[in-house]
């Protein structure tokens, strides 16, 4: 049996297993192999010891998930004004890197003011080496874009907001 991911069900999966108490996940094609594992214990953790947990314990505690993130940035990100009803919000559908162009040495898809269509392609989001094309819902005029090129963004950041048509 030969399996094919297009991008769309690659986004489902990756938003499916973010969204999961999943920590290893392994899936192999013919030509391609995904693996994700996550760590949901902390440094901190591993450090202070090994403490054995009785049944009791596990009983009355609630389900935690814990993510261990190492920070990005040294200072906080710029406070965003306020969204405006009128406008509709361009978000990441994953963790990963965005960029405004196809290339380096490539003009933008789009700038502030700029023009677009449904489904035409706003924005690139690197995750674990591929290069996704994020295409807008709406037609309408970039208002704003909120991230810097080449910055990591989170699942669900508001990258651009878009004036619809």
């Amino acid at each position: 049996m030969t399996m094919n991911l297009d991008h769309e069900e690659l986004h489902r999966l990756l938003a499916t297993l973010a969204e999961s108490d999943i920590q290893e996940f392994r899936l192999e094609g013919e030509d391609f192999c995904l693996e994700v594992k996550r760590n949901l214990g902390t440094s901190s953790d591993s450090s202070a010891g090994h403490k054995k947990i009785t049944s009791e314990e596990i009983d009355s505690s609630p389900p935690q998930r814990k993510i261990e993130a190492t920070p990005l940035l040294s200072t906080p990100p710029p406070s965003v004004p306020g969204s405006r009803s009128d406008l509709v919000e361009v978000t990441a559908p994953m963790v990963g890197t965005f960029y405004r162009a196809p290339g380096p040495e490539e003009p933008p898809f789009v700038e502030i003011g700029s023009r677009i269509t449904t489904g035409q392609t706003v924005c690139i989001l690197e995750a674990m080496k591929l290069m996704n094309e994020l295409e807008s819902e709406v037609s309408g005029e970039v208002i704003e874009i909120l991230v810097e090129n080449g910055t990591p963004v989170e699942f669900g950041q508001v990258l651009m907001r878009l004036k619809p048509v």
